[in-house]
Order: C-alpha cells, then sequence, then structure tokens
C-alpha cells in the first residue's frame, strides 16, 4: 500500500437517497473525522425520513470490482460493511474483503431500515453468518440483529452476555452489542472480547432524529481504527461523536430525521 498522509476508509454499503443513512452517511462521518473515504455501491434504494420504496442491488461482480480497484491502487486502512442484501453480494464482498487482506473490518449486519422495511434477504442471512462474520474486526449488532445471530432473546443485560458469546463464535474478533433498543435513562453499549465484557454509556437522548445512527457509528469506529485506535478507545470515542451527532440532528421530513454529521470536525 502507498504510504499517505490520511487514513483511507472505505465503505462497502448501500446508497440512501435521503441522505441519512448508508454510504451517504459512512463519507460524511469520514470527512468529519479526518479520514479519507472511499465507497463501494451494494445497493441503490429509493427511500425518505418515512420508509424506502425501491431497492436496486448492484451485480456481485462489479461490487467486488469496486473494492478490487481501491485496494489495489490507495489502499484501505479499515473498511466497514453496511447493507449486503443478497447472499450472492455477501460472498463477493467476502471474496473481495479476503483477497486484498483487508483486516481491520467493521461489520454493521444491517437487516432492517430505521423505517422498519426489510433490507436483508433471508437467504443472505446463512451467508453473513458463514462468510462475512469470521472476516470481521467487529461486529456491530443492534438488539434485533443480535437475536436474530444469536438465537438469544434479549430483554435486558442479563442475556447480552450469552448473545455477545454465541455472536462472537461466528468468528468475529470482537462484538459490539448495542443496547440503544433496551429501556433506560443511558443508552449502554457492550463490548466482548472473548473474555470480558466492556460498557460504554450514554445519556439517552428524547428525538425521532435517528436516521442512520447505526451506519455513523459503525463509520466512525473504523475512522478511528484507521487514524490507530485500539478497539475499547475506537468505540468510545465513536459513540461520543455519535451521541453529539443526535444531539445537533435535523428536523428534515415527516418521519426519522438524519443526524448533524458536521456538529463536530475532529482536527
Amino acid at each position: 500500500m502507498p504510504d499517505t498522509a490520511i487514513p483511507c476508509v472505505l465503505t462497502i454499503a448501500g446508497s440512501d437517497s435521503g441522505g441519512g443513512a448508508g454510504i451517504q452517511a459512512d463519507l460524511k462521518t469520514f470527512t468529519a473525522l479526518r479520514v479519507f473515504g472511499m465507497a463501494a455501491i451494494t445497493s441503490v434504494t429509493a427511500q425518505n425520513t418515512v420508509g424506502v420504496t425501491g431497492v436496486h442491488d448492484l451485480p456481485p461482480e462489479f461490487v467486488a470490482e469496486q473494492i478490487d480497484d481501491v485496494a489495489r491502487d490507495i489502499g484501505v486502512d479499515a473498511a466497514k460493511t453496511g447493507m449486503l442484501s443478497s447472499a450472492a453480494i455477501v460472498e463477493a464482498v467476502a471474496d473481495s474483503v479476503a483477497r486484498n487482506s483487508i483486516t481491520r473490518l467493521v461489520v454493521d449486519p444491517v437487516m432492517v431500515a430505521k423505517s422498519g422495511d426489510p433490507l436483508l434477504q433471508e437467504s443472505a442471512r446463512q451467508a453473513m453468518r458463514k462468510r462475512i462474520l469470521p472476516l470481521a474486526w467487529l461486529v456491530t449488532p443492534n438488539v434485533p440483529e443480535a437475536e436474530v445471530l444469536a438465537g438469544v432473546r434479549i430483554t435486558g443485560p442479563q442475556q447480552v452476555e450469552q448473545a455477545a458469546r454465541n455472536i462472537h463464535r461466528l468468528g468475529a474478533r470482537y462484538v459490539l452489542l448495542k443496547g440503544g433498543h433496551m429501556e433506560g435513562e443511558n443508552a449502554v453499549d457492550y463490548l466482548y472480547d472473548g473474555q470480558t465484557i466492556q460498557t460504554f454509556s450514554a445519556p439517552r437522548i428524547a428525538t425521532r432524529n435517528t436516521h442512520g445512527t447505526g451506519c455513523t457509528y459503525s463509520a466512525a469506529i473504523a475512522a478511528y481504527l484507521a487514524r490507530g485506535c485500539a478497539i475499547a478507545e475506537a468505540v468510545q470515542r465513536a459513540k461520543a461523536y455519535l451521541t453529539g451527532a443526535i444531539q445537533h440532528s435535523f428536523p428534515l421530513g415527516a418521519g426519522h430525521g438524519p443526524l448533524n454529521h458536521f456538529w463536530r470536525t475532529d482536527a
């Protein structure tokens, strides 16, 4: 990989025409956190703050070609995946990530949009378990996604460790189980390294403007990993950035509005 003065981070995800999630959120996050952002688009969606009205998957071989071209020429210090809607796309991404030796891979197992619309075909779930998670440096499921991946019903912190263990056995080096769907004054996330759990807490913010929170969080973690942070520091700094982006979010549209990715830009 050529020497560069700026860390290079790749997002492998879908496009959100509303600009709040997907590659749009990722690239805004990369810019705010002072890394060079690159994108391999997996799917193009027609959506807004209310819902998703259409999804067009790109050919799997073209998704892989985007990753290959970026990795060969520019280099990838860290990467993240978002919407990988079909088993064929999952397979193509896994092959390209392995082929290009992309090690700091943050996997956001996107299954459902904020509006509730499904973004992951049933056939892709098994492919994700078998092909993508074993390549992951970190996987970042929310509670509903963790329940699917772990096969455990999560009603509170007592089930978190079992779910994290089950997901860790699928091959990811670290598991960050996000607690935003659980009740409580604070939003608590749980980082599992195969032995111990570390918690990260922030005040829960009462707002509808939460479109793209998962994308933004995983993108921020990838950015901080590319900048040389250890996993716990990357999660801590990413959560602080995300919390501020929610606090300063925009009341746009009739549904779940977007975050303010430029509430702060890192020096």
